[in-house]
């Protein structure tokens, strides 16, 4: 069985298991007590209100310790096993696996929010983040946006096929809107949608707004989208029929070569296979809240380690 105590001793396996440092996850540790602490006070491990008992560690439990906990939720997030594999790391069988995950990933999502490292996921969120940086210099304010897709499971329905499908991808899939400040943290991220809906579709539903004189980076995926007082930068489309001069090749390569900046956050955030690889769990609201739990790691862990790119 798994435990903190032990596989700490561990620097280079414990990164590839929950792709955290031991510095990282004990810095985060104390956020998820508290919100642990908080949460059995008031409610049973089966979600109900708690009114005699107080919440005490049963002998023989699978997670003994709330370092225990955090590193049975991260590990899952990881990797992305079943949960009948997940369960078994940790000496246990896989419906109290199931109760565990969906008890312990709302806690460390609010962790992540206490320290202020979720993305926005509405326009007054994000916004209000922004609200001291207009007098920061122009060149300080540039973004940076994609559309990223996760597949799932093949739907059963026929109309629900086709709304999921990924002409892209050639599989089903979901679909989220990822902006991006120049430091590469997440900071907004739009509502999960299905695989079907274009990038600018997608965009313009979300209908974020980055501060005025900010420079926004984005690929022809985009083509057309546009926001009051901002520049806009991507890479000159190919005319049907025609070829793009040298010059303008030259160009687009430039453009590329600092918007790839968008494309490192995303494998960032994919770090975690649970938003990687083929996603099985179904429950409600789970498959959004996830994306958003993942970029929130992905934000708190470049405290640690940022990245470093030239001027741009």
């Amino acid at each position: 069985m798994l435990r903190y105590q032990e596989l700490c001793q561990y620097a280079r396996k414990f990164l590839a298991l929950t792709g955290y440092t031991v510095q990282e996850f004990e810095a985060l540790l104390p956020h998820f007590q508290v919100e642990f602490e908080n949460h059995v006070a008031a409610y049973r491990l089966d979600g109900k209100k708690r009114t005699k008992r107080r919440y005490s560690e049963y002998k023989n439990s699978p997670l003994p310790t709330v370092a225990d906990k955090l590193l049975f939720i991260l590990i899952y997030l990881k990797q992305g096993s079943v949960q009948e594999a997940h369960a078994t790391l940790f000496g246990m069988h896989q419906p109290d696996a199931n109760q565990w995950i969906h008890l312990l990933h709302p806690l460390l999502n609010r962790a992540l929010a206490a320290l202020g490292e979720l993305p926005a996921r509405e326009m007054a969120e994000f916004a209000a983040r922004f609200e001291p940086s207009a007098k920061e210099k122009a060149e300080e304010l540039v973004f940076f946006h994609d559309g990223t897709e996760r597949p799932v499971v093949r739907p059963k329905d026929k109309e629900l096929q086709k709304l999921y499908y990924s002409g892209k991808k050639k599989l089903h899939a979901l679909k989220n809107i990822v902006l991006s400040h120049a430091n590469c943290k997440v900071m907004f991220l739009s509502r999960t949608c299905e695989a079907k809906k274009h990038d600018k579709k997608a965009a313009d539903q979300a209908g974020y707004q980055v501060p005025a004189g900010s420079t926004l980076y984005q690929d022809t995926g985009f083509q057309g989208f546009s926001l009051v007082g901002v520049t806009i930068i991507q890479p000159k489309k190919k005319p049907r029929g025609q070829e793009l001069t040298e010059a303008e090749k030259e160009n687009n390569r430039a453009i590329s070569k600092i918007r790839v900046r968008i494309e490192h956050v995303i494998g960032g955030v994919k770090r975690y296979r649970i938003v990687k690889d083929k996603l099985r769990n179904w429950k409600e609201n789970f498959r959004d809240q996830v994306m958003e739990t993942c970029c929130g790691l992905h934000n708190f862990r470049l405290n640690f380690r940022p990245w470093h790119y030239l001027t741009i």
